[in-house]
């Protein structure tokens, strides 16, 4: 499937989860406007659900893209907590997100949006879409919610986490025939030498992060090969960077540049 394809008909962009991987989708979203793709609908995980739901509200990639160098100073986000199941309060980022969504609903949105989450009661996913009466920015925090990193979101009495856990590229989500999909975490998300640093440490931690990327890889891949959408698949080359690396939103972000 080419651009053109895309340009005659309406199609649905998939935004995949990956931490600060995901801020190549601006990459992507700087391109798409240069050649006037819009989509007629909007999919995310995780970072991607972040992203998508900003663009579901009208915001442009230069504006997105302003909300996220500021908020890669750390200091704006971070809230250390010393009970409960995660290492990060939500009370910052929740703020945040206040400001950028307000008390908007699902299905107040200028393109569709759906958000994929997991229920970490039932392991079951859930995907939040306009017949949802749930405020964004609760949608949000739920996507984004990596268990032990970010606080669980309750919604309407259920407990949510990261969507990645059940479906990192939501495809199968897609309303319509047509989809471009973009996957940080993807092919080109993964070194193809094992890692050899000189301290132990830092190989076990990388030999963790590439475990994690292989499994969401496979994931997706199990999701692209049954499916019966269209797809324009991009895979920008993250393989460099790290999930946490987001003070490096500038190279990241150049990642996505030029796939279309």
């Amino acid at each position: 499937m080419t651009t053109k394809t895309l340009q005659n008909n309406p199609f649905t962009l998939v935004l995949s989860g990956g931490g600060a991987l995901g801020i190549a989708h601006l990459g992507v979203l700087h391109d798409m406007e240069a050649k006037k793709l819009k989509p007629a609908e909007l999919v995310g995980t995780s970072m991607g659900g972040i992203i998508a739901a900003c663009m579901s509200i009208g915001m442009n990639e230069a504006q997105i893209y302003k909300q996220i160098r500021d908020f890669v100073k750390v200091s704006n986000w971070i809230k250390f907590s010393f009970s409960g199941n995660a290492i990060v309060d939500n009370d910052k980022i929740a703020s945040i997100f206040e400001t950028l969504f307000g008390n908007r609903k699902m299905h107040e949105t200028e393109i569709p949006l759906k958000l994929i989450t997991t229920n970490l009661k039932t392991g079951h996913k859930r995907v939040f879409t306009p017949k949802d009466n749930v405020c964004i920015k609760d949608a949000v925090l739920a996507t984004m919610a990596i268990p032990g990193v970010f606080e669980e979101h309750i919604i309407e009495g259920e407990v949510y986490g990261d969507g990645f856990l059940c479906e990192n590229l939501g495809i199968s989500e897609s309303s319509h025939k047509h989809v471009l999909a973009v996957d940080v975490l993807g092919e080109h998300s993964f070194e193809k030498e094992l890692p050899d640093n000189f301290f132990k440490t830092h190989n076990v931690l990388e030999m963790f992060e590439r475990s994690m990327r292989l499994l969401i890889y496979n994931q997706s891949r199990n999701v692209l090969r049954y499916t019966e959408k269209e797809v324009l698949l991009l895979e920008p080359e993250t393989h460099p960077y790290s999930t946490y690396q987001f003070h490096k939103f500038k190279q990241i972000r150049a990642l996505g540049m030029g796939l279309l």
